[in-house]
């Protein structure tokens, strides 16, 4: 009862400006107390150890009681929680806000993958929808020019070859009148000539050829120059074939003329049937290989426009795939770390709704009682030095087991914190 008044507390009329030294006094006047009270309790005891538990069990009850009653010191030892919690709450605010703001991101992210997911397929059949210049049927259209191209490539190769051996090389003679214009064993009659002949016809298509690659490359661009350019390249086109059929017309003319056959010019070669046939079978046919040479390009290029389109796409669905992860992942971090904070505020909550005893002043009154006691049992009880030497041992370790099943032996902590739930 003793131990109990000094833990009442003044009403606030009682307290001046002297607290702070009241505070200290009483202070001395309770650990003064716990030890006439464990030196009292000792004698009336006689020091044994089973009353000296029961003694300890009591002073701990008292004390904790007394911890709970004295709302302003719990209120004063309970703040730093309280600040926690306030602190842990405004942390979960801003994770909560950042929670959504990521969900936010994510389901923009999410809207443009179906955008462009849409795009890769609507461009196949929507091309100028995304300012791509095409048709409905680019694929078709590129594979008939290329099976109409490759025909009519074989064919120019075999014409100038055939062309350019009777132009340069060919020495006619009555067995080869039929085939002045197209003969059959050019390659060969060449290559039996000597092999510089040989790469000459066959090379000489190749240019033609090329040619025609130009011309198509010019045309992509616009402006007059441009259209010089290309003007100019199928007159030098043309002018490379007539060439061609005027030496050739010219050998068969040398070889069939007569003593009053007139000199071989450009008139006569214009008025030969044979002349033209050699242009409109060269350089026509080579138009018309260019035209489809074009035309499948394009369509090619067109493919290509819708490929390339489709590539950049699937690179920024990519991306967007990462992004969307990475903003996932985040996510899920956050609502992880709310958890966390949600469970640490209903921590702090339950040391509120509890209370907080102070272990080191409790240690202090503790050892104030104990000396007590062993003091009484020392001085005031007769006992045999071996019999009083056990006594003390036993109470010693009544003590330790006291504070161990209280879990109160780490003095290192300030305050021991019992929660509502506990």
């Amino acid at each position: 009862m003793e131990i109990k008044k000094l833990f009442a507390t003044r009403k606030p009329e009682e307290r001046g400006s002297a607290a702070l030294v009241d505070e200290e006094q009483d202070e001395q006047k309770v650990r003064v107390t716990y030890y006439q009270s464990g030196y009292g309790a000792a004698l009336k005891a006689m020091g044994g150890p089973l009353n000296f538990k029961a003694c300890l069990e009591n002073v701990y009850t008292s004390f904790e009681q007394q911890c709970r009653d004295q709302e302003a010191q719990q209120i004063k030892l309970k703040q730093p929680y309280v600040e926690e919690k306030s602190r842990k709450q405004s942390e979960l605010k801003n994770t909560e806000a950042a929670i959504a703001i990521f969900e936010e991101k994510r389901q923009q992210v999410s809207e443009k993958i179906d955008v462009v997911k849409h795009e890769i397929e609507d461009v196949k059949h929507h091309p100028a929808k995304y300012g791509l210049d095409s048709t409905k049927k680019p694929q078709a259209q590129f594979y008939i020019g290329l099976i109409l191209l490759l025909p009519i490539s074989v064919y120019l190769f075999v014409f100038y070859i055939s062309a350019s051996y009777s132009a340069f090389f060919k020495d006619f003679s009555n067995d080869s009148l039929t085939a002045a214009i197209f003969d059959a064993q050019a390659f060969n009659k060449a290559l039996q000539d000597g092999w510089l002949e040989g790469v000459l016809v066959v090379t000489i298509p190749s240019v033609f050829l090329g040619l025609g690659y130009v011309i198509h490359m010019v045309q992509k661009e616009k402006g007059k120059k441009n259209t010089f350019r290309m003007v100019a390249l199928y007159i030098i086109t043309f002018l490379f074939d007539a060439l061609l059929a005027y030496q050739i017309e010219k050998k068969i003319y040398e070889f069939n003329k007569t003593l009053d056959s007139a000199p071989y010019n450009l008139k006569v070669a214009l008025g030969e049937a044979e002349f033209w046939m050699i242009i409109f079978a060269g350089f026509v046919v080579y138009l018309i290989w260019g035209l489809v040479f074009d035309i499948t390009m394009k369509e090619h290029e067109n493919l290509d426009k819708i490929k390339g389109f489709i590539k950049t796409k699937l690179e920024e669905l990519i991306r967007l795939e990462t992004s969307k992860n990475e903003i996932t992942d985040e996510i899920n971090s956050l609502r992880k770390k709310v958890v966390e904070i949600t469970g640490k505020i209903t921590e702090l909550q339950a040391v509120i709704d509890g209370f907080i005893m102070n272990l080191k002043q409790y240690l202090l009154y503790h050892n104030q009682y104990k000396e007590g006691w062993f003091q009484a049992v020392t001085s005031e009880i007769a006992l045999a030095q071996s019999a009083q030497q056990k006594m003390l041992e036993e109470c010693e370790s009544i003590a330790n087991e006291h504070l161990q099943k209280l879990n109160l032996l780490d003095s290192s902590f300030q305050n021991v914190v019992y929660s509502k739930i506990s």
